[in-house]
């Protein structure tokens, strides 16, 4: 399956590996960036988790090209922990991390997915496929998820602005029509709703106006905002100081929480969904607070978030909203 990593010079340059490291791939996907990262020094020991069982098997098909070198882990962010205690790899031990985070193009270009606005199919969106076959589908979600709750769920995950309404039709489709259960059934839904919409994407380009609604079921789905909060966390037990960082997101969502993580605004190990703006000026707080909100442990390697170049998007118009961080391990966790 074709494959091209975003940003691929970018990540490979600020991850920086070195003959003979460990190197996580959170993401593995369909195996771009990891590929390259091997290819980039010599004795590199790779580390490639994917909770997608599609993914893992481009995993064990790099691991036979580049033998005693990789490690395909079959897991999510949260199940990492344990992965990694069975195969002896101890916290501070590793050199580099990536996150590629969102949904991968292999899953948008299986129609049998669910993922793609553009394809009939079943509304599935599950991530992991079948490996857990009782988690609710988005169809599943649809079906049983009361008006507000899908109106929580397209406003806060999709920020949708016709969320109320279109969680209305959905109700009314449920009762008064049938259950909503493939993509062209939600696509007509929300088109209903969204009528007189046009819309376009980053590159001005027509989209359609679920985009946003498919993005927020997905989200909620695979609870990825979550994964990705505990992902950030474990980045700063398992990688050793001096150790590096790259993540990619690919909204507002993804970008909010990894940024909070390595610039600070974390509170209990979640990233502050208020901006430090919004905090009184009339309460004064002790300097261990202050130095709890600040100091995260990760120094940041650029001033300003890295985008890609014009050629990029050009040639790869998926990566035209691509974001990436990249942040060095000091000594201070």
């Amino acid at each position: 399956m074709a494959h091209t990593p975003v940003m691929a010079k970018e990540v490979i340059e600020n991850l920086h590996p070195e003959e003979n490291q460990i190197i996580l791939d959170m993401t593995f996907g369909a195996g771009g960036h990891s590929r390259l990262i091997l290819q980039s020094a010599p004795n590199i020991k790779l580390l490639a988790l994917d909770r997608d069982p599609v993914a893992h098997e481009f995993a064990r098909e790099l691991q036979k090209e580049f033998p005693g070198q990789v490690i395909p882990l079959l897991g999510r962010f949260s199940e990492l922990p344990q992965l990694l205690q069975e195969h002896g790899v101890q916290q501070n031990s590793i050199d580099g991390m990536l996150f590629d985070f969102g949904c991968s193009s292999m899953q948008f270009d299986v129609a049998e997915r669910g993922f793609s606005v553009s394809k009939n199919a079943p509304l599935d969106m599950r991530m992991d496929g079948e490996r857990f076959p009782n988690m609710p589908t988005a169809a599943d979600i649809l079906a049983r998820a009361n008006e507000t709750d899908l109106y929580k769920i397209f406003k806060i995950y999709g920020e949708e602005k016709y969320s109320r309404k279109i969680a209305r039709a959905i109700i009314q489709a449920r009762y008064g029509v049938k259950k909503i259960e493939t993509t062209k059934e939600l696509v007509d839904v929300v088109g209903a709703c969204c009528d007189e919409e046009y819309r376009m994407d980053a590159l001005q380009r027509p989209t359609s106006v679920a985009t946003k609604i498919f993005q927020a079921l997905r989200i909620f789905v695979n609870n990825e905002l979550n994964e990705i909060n505990y992902g950030m966390i474990l980045a700063g037990r398992f990688v050793k100081a001096g150790g590096r960082l790259v993540t990619l997101t690919f909204h507002s969502l993804e970008d909010k929480i990894v940024k909070r993580h390595i610039m600070g605004n974390v509170t209990e190990n979640l990233a502050n969904p208020l901006p430090l703006k919004y905090m009184s000026h009339t309460l004064i707080y002790d300097r261990e607070t202050v130095d709890t909100l600040s100091d995260t442990g990760w120094l940041s390697l650029h001033k300003h978030v890295l985008t890609p170049n014009e050629q990029e998007i050009e040639d790869n118009p998926r990566s035209r909203s691509a974001k990436l961080r990249a942040a060095q391990r000091t000594d201070k966790l």
